[in-house]
């Protein structure tokens, strides 16, 4: 069992920055996959970014490639997303999920989520 716990989120103005950071339980966390998806009111959810378990391959929506910086300390457990030049697009609530094995951009082949954390970009 793997339990996910994020943080970070909270109300910025376009422009600016926010880090999310996900803490897991469970010693496997080293050998995860781990995603971060957000989902905005009246929307499917999506992938945002994903990270492989070494760290060594990373995955971007084209929305969001050039300001979120996806990665992960295995000693810590943690894994953070770092988002810069926050757009109102930008605002839903941010998910991370992992998963064992390879990294995918699909929700449903992920296996443990976290409760989701809002972000909210003003204009």
């Amino acid at each position: 069992q793997v339990q996910l716990v994020e943080s970070g989120g909270g109300l910025v103005q376009a422009g600016g920055s926010l880090r999310l950071s996900c803490a897991a339980s469970g010693r496997t966390f080293s050998s995860h996959a781990m995603g971060w998806f957000r989902q905005a009111p009246g929307k499917e959810r999506e992938i945002v970014s994903s990270i492989s378990w070494s760290g060594g391959t990373t995955y971007y929506t084209d929305s969001v490639k050039g300001r979120f910086t996806i990665s992960r300390d295995n000693a810590k457990n943690t894994v953070y997303l770092q988002m810069n030049s926050l757009k109102p697009e930008d605002t839903a609530v941010y998910y991370c999920a992992t998963r064992r094995g390879v990294t995918s951009t699909l929700a449903l082949d992920y296996d443990y989520w976290g409760q989701g954390t809002q972000v909210t970009v003003s204009s």
